[in-house]
């Protein structure tokens, strides 16, 4: 069983920052991608950052340069570091990798359980 273990969720003020981690655990032969995903209430969940076990990475568009996703491989760990937090930012933030479980396998997409982040209006 693979887990994916995010931390670093809170309150914060807008133009406030904050850092996410997300760190995978159990038995898996290989993590490829890995990203943050949001869902805000009434909302679609989307895409917030990916970074691959290269360090090629990919943000949605809303980003525009305010968060940085960092990958250390060996911890099997990424980071979502957040700077100039709006309102419209306040979601779940939830984590995903593409893991490989054994060799046979093929990659499938795992999901933490989220960690709320909120940013008052």
């Amino acid at each position: 069983q693979v887990q994916l273990v995010e931390s670093g969720g809170g309150l914060v003020q807008p133009g406030g920052s904050l850092s996410l981690s997300c760190a995978a655990s159990g038995r898996f032969f290989d993590i490829a991608t890995m990203g943050w995903y949001r869902q805000a209430p009434g909302k679609e969940r989307e895409l917030v950052a990916t970074i691959t076990r290269d360090g090629d990475t990919d943000y949605g568009d809303f980003v525009k340069g305010r968060f940085t996703i960092s990958r250390d491989n060996p911890k099997n760990t990424i980071y979502l570091r957040m700077n100039s937090l709006k309102p419209e930012d306040t979601a779940v933030y939830y984590c995903n990798a593409a893991v490989k479980r054994f060799t046979t396998l093929p990659y499938v997409p795992v999901w933490g359980q989220g960690t709320l982040v909120t940013v008052p209006s």
